[in-house]
């Protein structure tokens, strides 16, 4: 595990389980124990890194008996998936949020890792080369759409 922090480790553990259980529920504090980090760290890598972006659905209770339950979204109609996407992407998109993007596309098995990293390519601030932000990111979210859209629709 060289080169990984404790949030790629946290992270790496809660997808093994999520790859065995559709659903897990944790108490961020036995979680924080188990990895000796405080509590924060717990909450710092699900909000990061188990967001709808990336295909997770997060409910929290807080207090004594409090848990974090985080699902793995499925849709069992492509159609209606990368509309859900489609509608997470907005007008706007940062390069991180478009490789969480990429990433669940990858994930699940809509993009090769090929594609995927010509789009994060195509995607970066050095090749957008724009020099105002806001415009870069609306670019980045029209790319982002374009290539959900084609995603629908087969080409002959």
């Amino acid at each position: 595990m060289t080169g990984q922090n404790i949030s790629d480790i946290i992270e790496a553990y809660l997808k093994q389980i999520l790859a065995e259980q559709q659903q897990i529920e944790i108490n961020r504090s036995d979680i924080a124990a188990q990895f000796n980090c405080v509590p924060s760290q717990i909450n710092y890598v699900i909000k990061t890194r188990f967001n709808e972006q990336q295909g997770y659905w997060v409910e929290s209770k807080r207090g004594g008996g409090g848990y974090i339950r985080i699902e793995k979204l499925q849709s069992t109609d492509l159609d209606e998936y990368l509309t859900r996407l489609l509608e997470l992407v907005g007008t706007q998109i940062t390069e991180q949020d478009l490789q969480m993007f990429l990433q669940q596309l990858y994930d699940n098995q809509l993009l090769t890792k090929r594609e995927a990293q010509i789009m994060a390519i195509m995607g970066e601030h050095k090749t957008l080369n724009v020099s105002n932000q806001e415009a870069e990111e609306t670019l980045r979210a029209n790319l982002l759409i374009a290539l959900l859209n084609s995603l629908r629709y087969k080409r002959s």
